[in-house]
């Protein structure tokens, strides 16, 4: 059984920023995650962005939002930062506020 749960209450407040319907897709990842583990997601729902970096891919009828997350030892997911996507790519602000976030992960 895998653990997904969010770093801090910053996130928390993120992804309560989010558009209901992408909250109610993560929530919905979350307990895919939590039952079977990452590999059960829907196939491109997931993708690896860099290091230990990855991210899970949110679109519905408000858009396309991202959550950033690391996995640890323990079949554990930690999300990191969660944002609405408006851009192509990742920005790169976004990736550097997930590293800086990532070493507070144990």
């Amino acid at each position: 059984m895998w653990i997904v749960e969010t770093l801090n209450s910053l996130v928390d407040s993120e992804i309560e920023n989010l558009p209901e319907d992408m909250q109610a897709r993560l929530a919905r990842f979350a307990q895919i995650i939590g039952n079977f583990g990452l590999q059960a997601l829907p196939p491109d729902s997931t993708k690896h962005l860099e290091d230990k970096l990855c991210e899970l891919r949110l679109a519905g009828k408000s858009g396309i939002s991202r959550a950033i997350y690391v996995t640890t030892k323990g079949k554990r997911v930690v999300i990191l930062r969660a944002f609405i996507k408006k851009t192509q790519k990742t920005p790169k602000t976004e990736l550097e506020l997930a590293r800086l976030r990532a070493k507070e992960v144990t």
